[in-house]
């Protein structure tokens, strides 16, 4: 909630403009001017990692609603429709067989580098996992006995899926997002860190270590604060969704 916050009131507590270069100011320590001092060419760390806040919040809230809403439709398909399940699951093996950031960083090379590109480049290698764990619930599911029953008198199957097992998988979903959403960030710190991610005057904390990493003898700030946002932002997500899941599990909840 606080990087959140942060995020959110950038553009009222960022005390300078992030893209502003000052060769005067730079490398300045930390003071009452700078919070967390300055860059190799002057501009505001504080200002820069709180805007640079935004392009990660807006990453991961993106790519978990895409990622997790294609898996659903696909997931669906694949669990109830037999001649599409070989299909569509064969696809899904061949995308997981390349690692995530291999496939991200392809999909770069290819597109004109914006945020939008980056959004699709990390949501398109997270839909395989929402399609195996939608259609392993959907088999599961289809076998109950009120999806047989709701067959046996008629009902159409895109009833059946909204009335009776979309309800069923929204805790696993809701759980697999906030993971999507925690990947999400890192994804795109790693790839503004090896610059094929966002352009390089959009403040991104990736790009932020990336500039950095040359100076961090003589400045170390600069690359320290984004790395401590970074990590607990990632880490905020994963927590977040331990605790969904702890507290939407029925059986969890009947053990406590």
């Amino acid at each position: 909630l606080i990087v959140a916050g942060l995020a959110i009131a950038a553009p009222w507590i960022a005390t300078h403009n992030p893209i502003n270069i000052n060769p005067l100011q730079r490398m300045k320590p930390p003071s009452a001017e700078h919070y967390f001092g300055t860059d190799a060419l002057g501009r505001d760390v504080f200002s820069r990692v709180v805007w640079g806040g935004r392009v990660s919040l807006v990453v991961a809230i993106v790519v978990a609603v895409i990622a997790t809403a294609a898996g659903v439709v696909l997931g669906l398909l694949a669990g109830f429709v037999r001649w599409a399940d070989a299909i569509i699951m064969r696809i899904m093996d061949g995308m997981m067989a390349i690692p995530d950031i291999l496939l991200a960083i392809a999909l770069m090379a290819v597109i004109r580098a914006s945020l939008t590109t980056v959004i699709i480049a990390i949501a398109i290698p997270q839909v395989p996992r929402v399609v195996r764990l939608v259609r392993s619930l959907a088999l599961t599911l289809r076998e109950q006995l009120y999806v047989e029953a709701a067959h046996a008198v008629g009902t159409r199957l895109p009833v059946i899926l909204r009335r009776h097992v979309l309800p069923n998988m929204v805790t696993p979903l809701v759980v697999q997002a906030t993971f999507i959403a925690a990947t999400a960030v890192l994804t795109e710190a790693v790839l503004s860190f090896l610059g094929v991610g966002v352009p390089a005057q959009v403040p991104s904390w990736g790009n932020m270590m990336a500039d950095a990493r040359n100076y961090v003898a003589v400045a170390f700030y600069t690359i320290l604060y984004p790395g401590i946002l970074l990590a607990i932002t990632v880490l905020a997500i994963n927590l977040m969704g331990d605790g969904l899941r702890d507290a939407l599990d029925p059986r969890l909840t009947n053990q406590r």
